[in-house]
């Protein structure tokens, strides 16, 4: 079951390889002007090298800016960064400042192909003025502690950066932006993923504004003033297509799950809580599939794309997917036949070098036998090295995508 999961996770993730994608999307592509490239998220090294194999000649320059140690070497014509994720740093600043003069020239006939993937948002910011970049970070870090959507959060940020909520678009004009994307945002949300660089915002200064009182954020006169800004509403310069999402990865999982032999089903591409809390629904799910045969009969694959977030009390080393395959244990343990993954397709959960975490129903007694709380370790979000001690982590290294996280529930 164990290389059946892993199976199935990995040709999900194949299936929103961001290569093939940005190859179809670009079969019949046509520009009579001057052709320049630019790449953000942790998909940005792969996107840019299949815009490179699919134009040639044809486009001029490009820049790259992607996570640490996710770029995979030189891209004739690009000139590749690497920057701080999921908090921005020096070197995000940096990037964004030579991205910005790669466009400031451009015609009215040129054409800027903006590929756009997750971890967009950190990675492609420059402040709006008299809000540091010291600030940027507190306020992230303020809001991933108060337990904010991924959503809150970049509503926030969209209203105290200079290229987020379609700034960057109306810096290219009157050159036009071709954006494909890469989603890793539930619903597929535009002016969400990346927080929206070159798409219409739908949040105003007012949402910022709640946002930062709901959750009790507290902020500098500095920065309060700054998020009165409004956001760009609409832009005519834009033309927009998401060519990967999870519901594409749940797909192939399902497929790849019935080709092996289990009945399998998509219970939703849109799981949204605390991961925790979904551990413990998922682990319900399998003791009613192994006492009821509901909601399938067995053997049979569950399949969830989405991503929770984690309540942060400890000081432990750990990352959503993890703390939801713990968590998860508790319910299954001593089930026979039950398997669970739970992976980031990016391949890197939270701040760890594990993609996430895959559990059955003896992970609690390796647990113990290890002298391992596993009540304790969630709460002080150590899950990392709990389930390192056991091996179930579940690492992939970098994958060069990322569409939000992929959970698969197996039972036989």
């Amino acid at each position: 079951m164990r290389e059946d999961a892993l199976r199935i996770v990995e040709e999900a993730i194949q299936a929103v390889y961001p290569e093939n994608a940005v190859k179809k999307a670009l079969e019949n592509f046509k520009s009579t002007g001057n052709i320049k490239v630019l790449a953000i998220g942790k998909a940005a090294w792969r996107m840019a090298k299949a815009a490179r194999e699919s134009l040639g000649d044809r486009m001029s320059e490009g820049i790259v800016i992607t996570k640490y140690r996710y770029s995979m070497g030189d891209i004739e014509g690009f000139v590749t960064f690497e920057a701080g994720h999921p908090i921005p740093d020096k070197n995000t600043i940096e990037a964004t400042k030579r991205a910005l003069d790669m466009v400031k020239d451009l015609k009215g006939d040129d054409l800027l192909l903006f590929l756009v993937s997750g971890g967009g948002s950190s990675l492609f910011e420059l402040p709006a003025e008299n809000v540091e970049l010291e600030d940027l970070i507190d306020i992230t870090n303020q809001l991933v502690r108060s337990r904010a959507t991924i959503s809150e959060i970049n509503g926030v940020r969209k209203h105290l950066s200079r290229v987020k909520g379609g700034h960057f678009a109306e810096m290219v004009k009157p050159a036009k932006v071709f954006s494909l994307v890469l989603s890793d945002v539930l619903g597929d949300r535009l002016d969400t993923i990346a927080s929206g660089p070159a798409y219409p915002d739908l949040t105003t200064s007012k949402d910022a504004r709640n946002i930062i009182e709901k959750h009790d954020i507290k902020l500098p006169s500095t920065v309060l003033s700054a998020l009165k800004q409004e956001t760009a509403k609409s832009l005519e310069n834009v033309e927009t297509r998401v060519v990967g999402s999870i519901s594409i990865a749940c797909e192939a999982a399902k497929m790849t799950a019935e080709k092996l032999g289990y009945t399998s089903m998509i219970l939703t591409t849109s799981l949204d809580c605390e991961a925790r809390e979904a551990g413990a629904f998922l682990s319900a799910i399998s003791r009613e599939i192994v006492s009821g045969e509901r909601p399938v009969k067995r053997p049979c694959a569950i399949i969830l794309g989405g991503e929770t977030v984690v309540q942060v009390k400890g000081r432990g080393l750990g990352g959503r997917n993890q703390e939801l395959a713990l968590s998860a244990a508790r319910g299954i343990e001593g089930l026979e036949n039950i398997m669970i993954a739970s992976v980031a397709t990016d391949g890197t959960d939270g701040p760890t070098d594990a993609a996430g975490g895959i559990v059955d129903g003896k992970t609690m007694a390796r647990l113990r036998k290890k002298g391992i709380d596993a009540e304790e370790v969630l709460n002080n979000n150590d899950s990392y090295h709990a389930l390192e001690a056991v091996g179930d982590l579940l690492k992939t290294g970098p994958t060069g995508t990322n569409v939000s996280d992929l959970v698969v529930i197996l039972c036989r």
